[in-house]
This record gives C-alpha cells, structure tokens and sequence, in this order.
C-alpha cells in the first residue's frame, strides 16, 4: 500500500521559519537570484542557525520519540531550488530533526502543496505565501522575528518536552462576525450581540481544523500524561465569555486553558502559559507578544482589510 499521512497532524514550514536565514535572504534582496544560489552553494557545509519556529518543530517531532507509530510529520516547503535547498536539509540532518518530506519551488509559491500534503498548518515567513493560503482555506501564520529568551535555546536539550499552543479567538479559531459587529458598533454593541447569541456557536475559522488535529491528537495520550497543552487567549471578557465554551462544546473540542482577559495586553499571559507558540490576526497584539514568545501572526478577517473595506 502507498504511504498515507491521513492519521497524523502534518505541519508544513518553510525554510526561513525554520532556520534563521536572513544573510541569505539579504544576499537574494540585494544582489538577485543568482547571487543568492552561489551563496547558498558555496555554503551548503555550514549549520543554519534556528529560527524561530525551530523549537516548536523539534518539540512536536519529539513526540514521536519512542513510539511505535509517527504521530506528527513536519513536510519543509521551500521557494528554494533542489540546489540551494540541499544546505537546508544538511542542518535539518545535522539537528537530528526527522524531516523527511519536501517540496522545493524554485522561487514559485509552495503554499499550493499544502492541500496534497495534508497538512493542517502552514507556517511561513513569507505573508504573501500565508496570505494565499488563508485565502483557500488552509490554516497558515507568518512567523515573526522574536526576541523570546526561547530563541537563544533552541538547540539546549529538550528537559520540558510539553508542546503549548496558544490561540487568539475571533479571525483565528472563530470567523470575525463578532470582531465585525465590535468594529461597527463598539464595545457596548458588541457584548450586547454577544450575550443575545450566547446559545449560537460562532462559526469556525481558519484554525478550526489545526484545532480539531491538535485535540484528536491529545486524545490518543491519558488525560493526566499528555504532552500538549492548548490555550485560548482572549481580548474577551464577561458576558461575551459564553458564546466562546458554548462554541467549543458545540464542536467537542477541548482547550486546557481559556484565559478571557477583557482587553488586558495579551503578552505577559502568554509568557506565564509558556507558549511555544501563539497565533493572533491582529498586528498589535503579535507585535507585543513576539517579545516573549514565538508568535504567528493571522492575516484574515477585518483587522487585515484596508480600512475602506473593512466597515
């Protein structure tokens, strides 16, 4: 029988998600593609340092450490060619990551093999190629730069081996109705919608399926030894707190923690849950949490149109 990625939780990331690649990226802004190919062949020996979507992928590939089945498969997609590539997969062998599938562009988007691959989040640096994604359906992030301590240790033993994810709610996990009648008619108007509908679950959004992967996943651990932790992080307070857990109850989906924090900033909470990584649509709040932990930022729904469409 051919190989089937159908029971496991496939995440696709690029090379510049994964590795730290920004002399090489300067070298293809600055000088052209094929500077940037003698570059990368001329260094094809030398280890790429990791970047910041590094330790989430050793982490989630860790859980198939001793294990009689592979869980987790993270596919590399790269614009780059087979050439230039080939130093990409010498740091992923150097690191021991047990990555085993790719496909590589030559300077074409790769977002249009996440759909034959399976995968249920695509991770890029590349908001053009995230942006196309999101467009088509597919759960996908831009990874920002961070300065998150975590950065600094990717490479340091892994003695915590618990994978945390955070998520932000509306535009991510659930579509933007919501954010949509905040925008229009204020806060007031908003929290009055919201508890009106308490009783309606909101419609799901990008992420829905990543979430829906990531909890069938924690359902093949015991409750009280699962090695992945999901947290809903939320601009949200009362009363507009209901709709959420009637929401995620509607689509049998577990959030370890749900932190409704009624506009307080996001980024010390995220700090204190320990996020290996933490998805938001809006700017504003990645910019802040990126300073603590790796973070994705979403762009779909309102907060990404241009303000005359976004009324």
């Amino acid at each position: 029988m051919p190989a089937s990625l159908d029971d496991k939780l496939v995440i696709a990331i690029s090379s510049r998600a994964l590795f730290d690649m920004s002399d090489s990226h300067r070298v293809y802004e600055e000088e052209g593609v094929e500077a940037y190919c003698r570059y990368q062949i001329a260094h094809e020996d030398d280890v790429l340092v990791p970047g910041v979507a590094f330790s989430l992928t050793r982490k989630l590939l860790a859980l198939n450490d001793d294990q009689d089945v592979t869980r987790v498969e993270v596919i590399l997609l790269s614009r780059n060619s087979a050439d230039t590539g080939l130093r990409v997969f010498n740091s992923i062998e150097h690191y021991g990551l047990g990555i085993t599938r790719a496909a590589f562009t030559n300077g074409s988007s790769p977002w249009r093999y996440v759909p034959p691959f399976g995968a249920h989040l695509f991770l890029s640096a590349d908001q053009s190629d995230v942006a196309q994604a999101l467009a088509h359906g597919y759960a996908a992030a831009t990874i920002l730069p961070s300065a998150a301590p975590s950065m600094q240790d990717a490479t340091a033993g892994l003695q915590d081996r618990e994978v945390r994810i955070a998520f932000d709610g509306d535009a991510v996990l659930f579509a933007d109705v919501a954010e949509r009648v905040y925008r229009q008619e204020g806060l007031a108007g908003f929290a009055a919608s919201e508890q009106a509908q308490a009783r309606e679950p909101l419609p799901g959004g990008p992420f829905k399926r990543f979430l829906a992967a990531l909890h069938a996943l924690q359902a093949q651990y015991p409750a009280a030894a699962c090695p992945i932790r999901t947290a809903l992080v939320t601009a949200r307070g009362a009363p507009a707190h209901e709709r959420v857990i009637r929401t995620l109850r509607s689509w049998d989906i577990r959030i370890d923690e749900a932190l409704f924090l009624g506009g307080l900033t996001k980024a010390e909470f995220l700090r204190a849950f320990g996020a290996d990584i933490f998805f938001d649509d809006q700017e504003g709040h990645c910019e802040a949490a990126r300073e603590h932990v790796a973070t994705g930022h979403v762009p779909h729904g309102v907060a990404n149109e241009p303000a005359e469409t976004a009324s």
